[in-house]
């Protein structure tokens, strides 16, 4: 009995050091929040909630309490920071908050030098860097993802600028520098910003000077990130200044998305100022556990507010934490704090910061959270490498009159889409274009059909147009007394007559009208903002569109050669132009050759191809002339013969057609020479070329051409085109066909030689994306399809030039280059037949050689001369003759067999009987 005793005795004793061996029964949490503001509000609520259903539990954390301690900020950084360094100061594991990005990025300096894991889930700036905040964790998808899916939005509808109006802190100012960068990368851009005070200092008049500038300017897309207070007071005043309307479109951050699901009603003039507004709210997907929470929420707010994404996110990282101090925990570690080494020396005062120390545990404890995965109110909770959440997703809300309708969603890993993105992420991702998808939006003012995004600008401020001010070709453009006049200005006068807005506009020349002014350098005034567009005629050439846009060209042209040309007088031998010299020698010798290959092939059994050779020299030449003109008599009996003749009379047939078109073409139109045949033949000769100056055809001669600098001359007029023509100064001009129609007006001296070698078009530049280049383009195609461009052209174009339809009768003689195919097949064929017909020649020869049956010659003989000649007196016989011999080398054969007493059967005497003459 007294051994019990002394064991309960030990026992009491021992108990109380375990227990402080293990840590503490209370596990301390912090927040920071400013709780008069609804995710603060809904926040506490359900970190409340989190907090009873994990103590309802002891099994959760081992029979240990959670206790939350709640501090309100008041909107006050200094407030939140006193609030941490308290937490601080009374062993507290984690502290969730603080609610505004501004304290997060203090307050994460003291998480940082004290262990303390701190969790947000509403300070969502994209520029928390785990790298510089390593102890500081976002619990919901940060501002990059919602930014992320604006520009997304923005791109799907295809607007190329926005407005941005913020709240000036760090959250919304750096959320807006993210959604630049995204829409950077989808070439779109913020064309202006809007800093607006920030909750609870904005004011209306404040609001309203600033909605006031955003009226004059050109983009009626805005983008609204700022708080619950200040956004709905921008709707307000927008409301009141007309800008809830038909042509804009608003596009709300969550904000607008927490106030609709936090309040079940708004006022009728705060409710009607955001009808046909965008939002997002953080998607989370539908559960069993979800939906009981949301059948507690009245209970646990007792009405007071209602429960969005925010509240669910409190929960969880209620539960987060809760789940990371267990295994925390059953890892064998203890909650134990130590003093913080820097701060010795520093203590003492009012202050008391020798009572701050060092969570022993934090790394551990923050490398737990960092492990999470678990399903929670709002999902799958993981983190990825960056330590963001995996698969940010937001649904896309339409703020109407009867609700709120889901346009669609967006999430990371599938865009924009019209089911749940979760439903989406067992598949393959798919971000093109084609998958992107969103439901039919109501935009302000009832509208159905997509606004435009833009207008221009009701500033008082005309579009300033340069025009290049010109010496040469003021057919084009031309100021005179004041008047801008040309062809270029009637075609964009009339485009921008048909735009469905007035755009007032101002002509600015370029250049100082004494010589043609540079034109990469008129359209570099656009990038420099001295031009807001460019009229003229500006080729579209590869090196302006990679600075400025471009509408649709509105007439085509390319670059051509002119050179000085003289009249051919007809004289009596044109007959011989058709053909080069060389195109007449290589048909001579293949109406000689064919007509030798057909001898040969017939000579042996066609009587019409014997005789003397007087006469068959004659009936070579006839025969071969003959054919020129299907009127050759002798007829061709050999196989061999009749292919190699129906070969070259098609061969025949081209020639003579292409001779009698060329013929034709030379007596009946105007023929006028000159050694440059084109731009092929131009490069290759070292002789000094011409351009205009100030035209791109410079640099593509050098860059494209290869052709030397130092080869090309710069004129300025027509007239010094004439002069260098005329005198020889340079031996030919490159310029674009437009212009030269217009110079070759009145001179016949001169020709265009050869064909375009580039096609370029002529258009009005605009900055880049500039929205007017779009609109000006669909006003270009729409003149020309009702016939008013052509018009145009007609009045300053169209004129009568001279004649220089046989202008290029070097290119039109025709080359043995264009025949060399029909040429090459048909020496094939004759090289086949003779190659086929010599083969069965030698067959024949060795088989029935007449040595064999002529007792004068030796048998025995081997002379090469002789064999020869024997061979040729063979094939020049009459197959008659040669199978009257072979029937004789039978005989003799035969006879000699019977005499030795060879047995022939009669199966080998047949044999021989049908062997081949």
């Amino acid at each position: 009995m007294n051994l019990v005793w002394e064991v309960l005795i030990l026992l009491f004793c021992i108990s109380p050091f375990s227990l402080a061996a293990q840590g503490p029964q209370t596990l301390n949490l912090g927040a920071i929040f400013v709780f008069n503001t609804i995710n603060g509000n809904v926040s506490r609520i359900a970190m409340k909630a989190a907090e009873d259903d994990i103590n309802a539990d002891p099994s959760i954390l081992g029979g240990r309490k959670l206790a939350i301690s709640m501090h309100d900020s008041n909107f006050s950084g200094f407030l939140g920071i006193m609030g941490a360094l308290q937490f601080m100061e009374t062993d507290t594991v984690a502290i969730i908050g603080p609610q505004s990005s501004v304290m997060a990025h203090v307050i994460s300096h003291l998480a940082n030098e004290l262990h303390v894991p701190l969790l947000s889930f509403t300070a969502l700036d994209p520029t928390l860097s785990p790298l510089q905040y390593p102890y500081f964790i976002q619990t919901a998808p940060n501002d990059l993802f919602q930014m992320t899916a604006i520009a997304e939005m923005i791109s799907y509808f295809g607007w190329a600028e926005v407005i941005a109006l913020f709240s000036d802190d760090d959250q919304a100012r750096n959320g807006m520098t993210t959604l630049g960068d995204q829409l950077a990368a989808r070439r779109c851009r913020i064309s202006y910003k809007v800093a607006l005070p920030p909750d609870p200092k904005a004011n209306r008049s404040d609001i309203q000077n600033a909605l006031i500038k955003v009226l004059t300017l050109e983009s009626r897309v805005i983008v609204v990130n700022t708080y619950s207070k200040t956004g709905l007071l921008v709707f307000e005043v927008a409301q009141s200044l007309g800008m809830i309307d038909k042509g804009f479109v608003w596009i709300a951050t969550s904000w607008l998305s927490t106030v609709l699901d936090s309040y079940k009603t708004l006022p009728p003039n705060a409710f009607n100022s955001i009808q046909g507004v965008l939002t997002l709210r953080p998607h989370v997907p539908d559960s069993n556990r979800k939906r009981d929470f949301e059948s507690r929420w009245d209970h646990l707010s007792n009405g007071s507010i209602g429960l969005n994404p925010y509240g669910l996110y409190a929960y969880d990282t209620v539960w987060m934490i809760a789940r990371a101090l267990r295994l925390f925990l059953d890892q064998g570690n203890t909650i134990s704090f130590s003093n913080d080494s820097k701060l010795n020396g520093v203590g003492g005062g009012i202050l008391n910061l020798d009572t701050l120390s060092i969570f022993d545990g934090g790394k551990q404890l923050l490398d737990n959270i960092l492990k999470t995965n678990m399903t929670g109110l709002t999902g799958h909770l993981q983190f990825n490498q960056d330590r963001s959440i995996l698969y940010p997703a937001f649904d896309i809300i339409n703020v109407i009159k009867t609700g709120f309708p889901l346009i669609g969603y967006w999430s990371n890993y599938s865009g924009l889409s019209l089911v749940p993105p979760e439903t989406l992420y067992g598949k393959k991702a798919n971000r093109s274009s084609s998958s992107q998808q969103l439901h039919n939006v109501v935009w302000p003012g009832g509208n159905i059909s997509k606004p435009r995004g833009w207008v221009f600008p009701d500033n008082g401020r005309q579009l300033r147009v340069g025009i290049p001010n010109r010496d040469s070709y003021q057919i084009f453009v031309s100021t005179v007394n004041g008047s801008v006049q040309g062809y270029c200005i009637d075609v964009f006068i009339a485009a921008i007559k048909l735009l469905p807005y007035a755009v007032p506009y101002k002509f600015v020349p370029f250049g100082d009208g004494h010589k043609n002014p540079n034109y990469d350098g008129l359209v570099n005034q656009i990038i420099s903002g001295a031009f807001d567009a460019v009229v003229g005629d500006v080729a579209i050439v590869t090196n302006r569109t990679k600075a400025v846009d471009f509408t649709q060209p509105y007439i085509e042209s390319g670059l051509v050669v002119v050179a000085p040309v003289k009249k051919l007088n007809s004289s009596a031998l044109a007959f011989l132009r058709p053909f080069t010299p060389l195109m007449w020698a290589v048909t001579a010798i293949f109406f000689l050759l064919v007509g030798t290959v057909v001898w040969i092939l017939e000579h042996r059994i066609n009587d019409e191809f014997r005789g003397p050779p007087r006469k068959q020299f004659v009936t070579v030449l006839w025969f071969s002339l003959s054919t020129m003109f299907f009127a050759h008599r002798e007829n061709t009996v050999s196989t061999l013969g009749r292919l190699v003749l129906i070969i070259w009379l098609f061969v025949v047939l081209i020639v003579n057609s292409s001779y009698t078109a060329s013929l034709t073409s030379i007596l009946t139109v105007q023929q006028l020479s000159s050694p440059i045949k084109g731009i092929d033949s131009l490069i290759t000769s070292n002789q000094r070329v011409g351009f205009q100056v100030g035209s791109f055809a410079e640099n593509y001669m050098i860059n494209e051409l290869n052709i030397a600098k130092s080869r090309l001359v710069a004129l300025g007029s027509p007239e010094e085109y004439a002069e260098a023509l005329a005198n020889g100064t340079v031996a030919a001009v490159v310029d674009d066909k437009t212009y030269v129609d217009f110079f070759l007006t009145n001179r016949c001296d001169f020709s265009i030689r050869g064909q375009e070698f580039t096609k370029v078009g002529w258009g009005f530049a605009f900055p880049r994306d500039s929205p007017l280049s779009v609109d000006m383009s669909t006003a270009i195609l729409k003149l020309s399809e009702n016939g008013e461009l052509q018009k145009i052209r007609e009045k300053w174009l169209v004129k009568e030039i001279c004649n220089s339809e046989g202008s290029n009768s070097g290119s039109e003689q025709l080359q043995l280059q264009s025949f060399w195919g029909l040429f090459l097949i048909c020496g094939i064929a004759c090289f086949l037949a003779l190659l086929l017909y010599f083969c069965k020649m030698v067959r024949q020869f060795n088989r029935y050689r007449p040595e064999a049956s002529d007792p004068s010659i030796p048998s025995r003989s081997n002379s090469r001369s002789r064999r020869l000649q024997t061979f040729l007196s063979f094939v020049d016989e009459k197959a008659e003759v040669s199978k009257g011999r072979s029937k004789r080398k039978r005989s003799q054969e035969l006879n000699v067999c019977m005499k030795d007493d060879y047995p022939i059967d009669g199966s080998e005497r047949i044999q021989r009987d049908v062997s081949p003459t």
